[in-house]
């Protein structure tokens, strides 16, 4: 059986804190504000395979409110997600998203954002795309305000 998710999430962009999108630190005179390392892309990620199997959000698996996941990597968060997957016999098929920001320009990010991805995920990484993309200056995102991400992700299984 399979089975799609929609992710979609976003940071404000902040003085002071790193910026990391699909797992990758990035030269920036901002980073993203969020109780985790605030990995929007990542986020969005595991949004969508949550979403596909049925499982809640980010937000009911690791809520703010919890000290545990202060300033944690989204990668673990997403290898958490994996985990949940995989126990009600669900593998992710593929995965696809696009991070949506005026300021970095991420291209040369992408191979290795997409390589975290597949590794955390445990797919090849020929079946996770990322793409990028700005907004021609409209809205928070084109002001430099924030980053948002949106992802596609397919799974297949299920328990019987």
């Amino acid at each position: 059986m399979f089975r799609i998710g929609i992710g979609y999430d976003v940071h404000r962009l902040i003085e002071g804190r790193p910026l990391i999108i699909g797992g990758v630190k990035i030269p920036h005179d901002k980073g993203l504000l969020g109780h985790s390392d605030a990995d929007v892309l990542l986020h969005a990620i595991c949004d969508a395979i949550l979403g596909a199997a049925s499982l809640g959000d980010i937000g009911k698996l690791f809520p703010d409110s919890d000290d545990t996941y202060k300033g944690i990597s989204s990668l673990i968060l997403l290898q958490e997600v994996v985990k949940e997957l995989f126990s009600k016999g669900y593998r992710v098929v593929n995965i696809d998203s696009v991070v949506i920001a005026q300021k970095p320009k991420l291209a040369s990010y992408i191979n290795e954002m997409r390589e975290k991805i597949a590794s955390a995920v445990e797919i090849p990484v020929e079946y996770v795309s990322v793409k990028a993309t700005t907004t021609e200056r409209l809205g928070f995102e084109g002001k430099e305000e924030g980053i948002a991400a949106q992802a596609v992700v397919l799974i297949e299984g299920g328990e019987d």
